[in-house]
């Protein structure tokens, strides 16, 4: 099937429409808005809780690479759903072999994956 440019029409409106409800909010704001400044307006405010320190202190990597393993090992686990719901069908149709042996695989890959990060510490808080 091919498609010609005239297909692509609608979607032009619709980001053109889109575009414009942007800018023509932006304006209205600007137009609109209080344009007050004081003392008390350009301070930071955060929850009522006066500001301490510097906001550019620095974060413990550790935190980072707790974090992104938690969504690494999150998206794996995704990927056991529509593997259990593949499985359960050829389940059913007696073919199921191969799909155990795959996620025997894929359990043993995230076990060593664990394993390595263990042994490396990095779920260690304390040094």
């Amino acid at each position: 099937m091919n498609s010609i440019p005239a297909d692509y029409f609608p979607i032009f409106i619709q980001f053109g429409v889109a575009m414009a409800f942007v800018v023509a909010t932006m304006t209205l704001t600007h137009l609109v808005g209080p344009k007050v400044l004081g003392n008390k307006k350009t301070q930071s405010f955060e929850c009522g809780i006066e500001s301490e320190g510097d906001a550019r202190s620095p974060i413990a990597v550790k935190y980072f690479l707790v974090a992104i393993l938690f969504v690494l090992f999150d998206v794996e686990i995704i990927f056991m759903y529509p593997w259990a719901v593949n499985f359960k069908s050829a389940l059913a149709s007696g073919e199921g072999i191969p799909y155990l042996v795959e996620m025997v695989l894929f359990m043993a890959l995230l076990l060593v994956g664990f394993l390595y990060i263990i042994k490396k510490g990095v779920l260690k808080w304390e040094e």
